[in-house]
């Protein structure tokens, strides 16, 4: 069984969430990018740590992979294209989600088995 806490994508999850979250700080943004960034940010980083905590949670990671999604489609979605480094942050923080939740994905159903430690 994978440990808890250890599994790489569930801290780069982490470390995206918190970096979106943090983000309105430092781009400009409007309300609804402020608003979207921290909602969506903050959900990506606080499923990264449910993931590390329970590795066997196979729809955490699915969880992932659509919350990338919407961070990559909220700057069309919530009219912020406009404001480019904040389009940025959420097209480029929405990818890396995606990915890190997909590459998760078959080591979740590997724990989520008890088969990790068989390979």
């Amino acid at each position: 069984m994978t440990r808890a806490w250890t599994r790489w994508q569930d801290w780069a999850e982490v470390v995206i969430g918190v970096l979106v979250v943090l983000s309105p700080l430092v781009v400009t943004t409007s309300n609804a990018a402020m608003w979207t960034m921290i909602v969506l940010g903050a959900l990506i980083a606080i499923d990264g740590l449910a993931s590390l905590a329970m590795p066997g949670m196979v729809y955490g990671e699915w969880f992932q992979v659509v919350l990338g999604a919407l961070l990559f489609i909220s700057p069309w979605v919530m009219g912020y294209s406009d404001l480019m480094a904040a389009s940025w942050v959420s097209w480029v923080g929405g990818v890396l989600t995606v990915a890190a939740g997909a590459t998760a994905l078959s080591a979740a159903n590997a724990a989520h088995s008890g088969l990790a430690g068989s390979h």
